[in-house]
């Protein structure tokens, strides 16, 4: 699977390319990065943007456990949201099976896409083993 050339994918044409291990994000010619869909850069309004691969892995910059969940996460608890830097672009995911007390800042992940019980697709990570 190629991943979209569009700066207007969708958000599953780019899970898509995340399953696909062929994520990307959009960069400005300034170097500002964004994901899909984006006419033009959030920061700069530079109109000229091009898709960049996405770095293999990220690294959590901050994350929180989750005890109390919505109804379309009943009964997974506890789990752990985060948010991972992967260069120049900030993602948000799940960390499932993992311990929640092991999580740390710093720790590098990788990005996968897994369907939740009501057959959503999401973003999660995976901690890389040190």
């Amino acid at each position: 699977m190629t991943a979209p050339t569009s700066a207007n994918a969708s958000h599953d044409e780019w899970l898509d390319a995340i399953a696909a291990d062929e994520g990307y994000y959009l960069e400005c010619s300034n170097g500002h990065g964004s994901l899909p869909p984006r006419r033009a850069c959030p920061v700069c309004g530079a109109r000229d943007i091009e898709q960049q691969p996405l770095p293999a892995t990220g690294t959590i910059v901050t994350y929180t456990t989750v005890h109390v969940p919505t109804p379309e996460f009943d009964g997974e608890t506890p789990y752990v949201t985060a948010i991972a830097e992967f260069g120049p672009v900030r993602l948000t995911g799940l960390l499932r099976g993992t311990d929640p007390d092991a999580v740390a800042r710093g720790q590098a992940v990788l990005p996968t896409v897994d369907a939740g019980d009501d057959g959503r697709r999401r973003l999660r990570f995976e901690v890389v083993a040190e």
